[in-house]
């Protein structure tokens, strides 16, 4: 009958060689269809299969059984295939064994060896090597959850091996896809396994039983011996052979093994001898690697060394030893002085800190190391703060750097703000100053920003120290289990008030340090010589101030942020008030030294409404000043708005006035100048073409010219500028605008008023005193004169001055000429009645002729009349007599026509323009 496989064959084995009972994995082709099919497996020539697990056609599991043979096959054989050939072979390697009385350089172990001797075919149990797969079927898992199996079987297990085993639970997590033909094949390889077991042992029994017999013949042949020579111990008798036989046994036993035993003593001795040596070599050479250690900065070595040697020698009473402990102790002493010494040397970072604190707790250092580390870095502190200070009034370069939490030299804490920006800010209306002017920061101000940098640099991590001192994380493990953390808690409450009053210093000598330098009038006469010595330092700018305030306010951020009580704060905060205060003044009063500057910037040069840039100037410098003021009036978190301060109220609205005043006065100043250079030309905005533009080259502005200008410019102010400076006071925050406007609008008017009418003096006067000498030249008579034939010159004349003025005031400003020339004309109407009036007759002719001379002057001016010069020319009209003959009549009329036919071109002045003026 032809087999239906080919027979097996073994290509490979793992791991090559190996002890008795290794567990190697064989792998080769047609090694069977299942458990049932493998039936033979022997390697070296020793029976394995007991102890197989077939997992596939190609791969069998097994432990190496105590074969004879040194070396050999591995032969699998199968029902399916028969007796099967392999290209591969076993190494089995033997374990030397020592006797109990052979010598050996090592203290071999007890092991337990399996003595599976093959005469007495003494099998192992299989449960002993505990095989993965009982059946031997495939293994096919179910997906049942397991919290399921524990509710249907409870109390049970699927463990083979557990004493609450469930073979229910078993079969239907592990073969619950089974076919029943597979079950039913691993219930015969159970059967088979019961049947090799059973036989196994019967086999043992079998065995060993002639053993056992002669044993039971041999204790019941003695047995039977002394019970008939009795059991007295007789002389002879069988009770003292035996005892004898015994005796010597025991000495024959005694001497064949007192040299064994001699020699495991004296290992035994060597053993403890080298054991004990080992402890005092690690004492003896302790205080060199002590010293080695240290060297090293291997600070946690000679902790952990210390102590070792503390629990081992800490209390011994050999001298020997407590010599050498006590050197380990000096050395030990030496060590806590250099760690506290380096835990108070100054800087030093946060982590140091804690590292040295650590040591010293490890090392039972005496006292509160951290607490005085507490101490020193808030001296430390301190004399920083005050070294900024001597350092900068001493011309020394401030070299102090603030050290961040990895001991690296940080830069600015607050970034500088750029200088030309906040000059920028401040109002750049000042005297020119050198170029490198804007490049130099002002002592004071590297003084604050240094002194904010140490603060900021210094006192976080000086907090966060606190902070470690208060939650005993400052200490090691070691450390927490002997009570250290609760000691330094306990220490923290105490001193805690200690603490606070650590900060207040530090805080209120920050704000003493800043004081002394900027407010000096505000500290007590004893302490400027600590804090001030700024007397000969230049003065600040309100831009200046500005940053300095921007500095401070971040350093009190900085320090909120680390979650410092505000009342610890709360000085910073009133230093921050007061310099916003003081800066709002110093820019107030600067703002006013400036505007007194601004006079020397006119230069006389008018738009197309007679404005020269003074007012918008003007303007400008007072809008910069107020966005300069803007960082200080702004209103940060816990901070008070300065402006609500009734004080402070007073005090800035009355600068504000007085900015406003010191510009007017300018103006007044400008008007009574006398030395004004030839060189500026008052000259006009030539695109406008109803304008002048016959200004003569190198002629300046005459004394009346600069009266019309700043009366343009007072109306320009009185119109738009103070309400526009209005709108921005009110915008930033200002109160009291409208006394500020009030005030400033009193003022223009005054000065308004003052300069009209000595312009009105000047222009006027000399017109009203021309007509009296023109009408009487060539000793006229109004009782004896010829019969008219026209206007006199003295009243061409003075029609010529008025136009003279016109075009004088036109050239300025159009919005002036209706006012001034109203003005002109009243004077020159009310001159005419007076004249009229004082001339006790007139003759038919002079009658005639005054008023022809009167009817023209009114009629050419007659655009500038208002109510008093109308009734000046009624009551001189009224002192003349009355006109009865139609001839003289028509002839007043011929000569009146005649007159504006001669004069038209002049007099065309004096009627409407229809350009308007560019606004703007």
């Amino acid at each position: 009958m032809s087999r239906a496989r080919q027979p097996p064959l073994v290509t490979g084995i793992s791991p090559k060689e190996g002890a008795a009972w290794t567990k190697v994995t064989i792998r080769g082709e047609n090694l069977g269809t299942g458990p049932a099919d493998l039936i033979g497996l022997s390697i070296c020539g020793h029976n394995c299969l007991l102890t197989a697990e077939w997992m596939s056609a190609s791969k069998i599991v097994c432990r190496v059984g105590p074969a004879k043979d040194d070396k050999g096959e591995i032969i699998v054989t199968t029902k399916s295939g028969g007796l099967g050939t392999s290209t591969v072979s076993f190494k089995l390697l033997r374990p030397e064994r020592i006797g109990i009385l052979d010598q050996s350089a090592v203290w071999v172990d007890e092991m337990n060896y399996y003595d599976m001797r093959t005469d007495r075919n003494k099998g192992i149990s299989p449960l002993s090597l505990r095989p993965s797969n009982p059946l031997g079927i495939d293994i096919d898992k179910g997906k049942i959850p397991q919290s399921d199996m524990e509710l249907t079987f409870p109390g049970m297990s699927g463990d083979f091996t557990s004493e609450n085993f469930s073979a229910t639970w078993y079969l239907i997590e592990n073969h619950a896809g089974s076919s029943f033909e597979q079950l039913k094949a691993a219930a015969t390889n159970l059967k088979k396994q019961a049947t090799k077991k059973n036989e196994g042992s019967l086999a043992y029994v079998k065995g060993g039983l002639s053993t056992f017999f002669e044993a039971q013949d041999a204790l019941a042949a003695i047995h039977q011996r002394q019970e008939s020579d009795g059991t007295e111990r007789v002389e002879g008798s069988m009770t003292q052979r035996l005892e004898n036989i015994l005796n010597r046994a025991s000495d024959t036993a005694d001497t064949l093994f007192q040299e064994v035993l001699g020699r495991k003593d004296k290992a035994d001795s060597t053993r403890n001898a080298l054991n004990v040596l080992q402890r005092f070599k690690f004492l003896f050479n302790l205080p060199l690697n002590i010293e080695r250690n240290i060297q090293k900065g291997d600070y946690d070595v000679v902790i952990n060394d210390y102590e070792k040697a503390k629990s081992l020698f800490g209390n011994t009473e050999v001298p020997v030893f407590k010599k050498v402990y006590a050197e380990v102790e000096t050395r030990i002493g030496a060590l806590r002085s250099l760690l506290l010494e380096k835990l108070l040397q100054t800087p030093s970072t946060l982590h140091d800190q804690k590292r040295y604190i650590r040591y010293l707790s490890d090392l039972h250092a005496p006292g509160d190391p951290a607490w005085q580390c507490i101490y020193a870095q808030h001296k430390w502190i301190l004399q920083l703060m005050q070294n900024c200070r001597d350092e900068i009034l001493s011309g020394q370069r401030v070299g102090v750097g603030a050290l961040d939490l990895e001991g690296d030299t940080r830069p600015l804490a607050l970034g500088r703000l750029s200088h030309t920006a906040s000059l920028k800010r401040g109002g750049s209306l000042r005297t020119p100053r050198p170029s490198t002017w804007r490049f130099e920061t002002p002592q004071q101000v590297q003084f604050v920003e240094k002194l904010s940098d140490v603060v900021i640099g210094q006192l976080p991590n000086f907090w966060k120290l606190w902070i470690s001192y208060v939650n005993g994380s400052l200490f090691s493990e070691t450390g927490e289990k002997s009570g250290q953390v609760e000691k330094s808690k306990k220490n923290a409450r105490q001193r805690q008030n200690d603490f606070k009053k650590m900060i207040e210093e530090l805080t209120n000598r920050l704000v003493k340090l800043i004081r002394g330098a900027l407010l000096p009038t505000t500290l007590p006469q004893g302490e400027l010589n600590l804090y001030g010595g700024w007397e000969n330092k230049t003065e600040l700018t309100g831009a200046w101030l500005t940053q300095i305030i921007h500095t401070v306010r971040g350093c009190h951020e900085a320090l909120s942020a680390m979650e410092i009580p505000n009342d610890l704060l709360q000085v910073i905060q009133d230093l921050l008030l007061e310099l916003r205060v003081h800066c709002l003044m110093v820019t107030l009063l600067h703002t006013t030294e400036d505007v007194k500057r601004l006079a020397e910037k006119e230069d006389w040069v008018v738009d197309n409404e007679g404005i020269t840039s003074l007012p918008s100037q003007f303007e400008q410098c007072v809008v910069q000043m107020l966005q300069s003021l803007k960082e200080p009036l702004e209103i940060k978190a816990g901070e008070i708005n300065v402006l609500q301060l009734d004080q402070v109220q007073d005090q800035a609205a009355e600068l504000s006035v007085s900015i406003m005043k010191v510009f007017i006065n300018c103006l007044e100043q400008l008007s009574t100048k006398t030395d004004i250079n030839t060189s500026h030309n008052i000259a006009v905005d030539l695109s406008s073409p109803d304008r002048f533009a016959g200004i003569l080259e190198g002629f300046g502005p005459t004394s009346e010219q600069r009266l019309l200008i700043i009366l343009s410019n007072c109306q320009y102010l009185e119109r738009r500028t103070f309400l526009n400076l209005a709108d921005h006071f009110e915008k930033h925050g200002f109160t009291g605008t409208e006394k500020i406007t009030r005030v400033s609008m009193e003022a223009v008017r005054e000065l308004d008023r003052n300069l009209f009418e000595a312009y009105i003096e000047r222009r006027a006067d000399p017109i009203a005193g021309s007509l009296e000498p023109g009408i009487y030249a060539g000793y006229f008579d109004w009782r004896d004169c010829q019969t008219p034939t026209g206007v006199r010159n003295y009243l061409k004349e003075a029609l010529v001055s008025i136009i003279t003025v016109h075009a004088e005031v036109f050239t300025v400003s159009r919005d002036l000429v209706p006012r001034v020339l109203s003005k002109i004309v009243e004077s020159v109407a009310d001159e005419m009645c007076r004249l009229m009036q004082c001339v006790s007759s007139f003759s038919k002719n002079g009658a005639l002729q005054a008023r022809l001379e009167l009817c023209a002057l009114r009629d050419a001016i007659g655009a500038y009349l208002n109510s008093e010069s109308n009734a000046s020319f009624k009551l001189a009209l009224d002192a003349l007599p009355q006109l009865h003959s139609g001839a003289d009549k028509k002839l007043l009329e011929e000569l009146l026509n005649k007159f504006k036919s001669s004069m038209q071109l002049q007099l065309t002045c004096f009627q409407p323009s229809s350009i308007q003026p560019v606004k703007r």
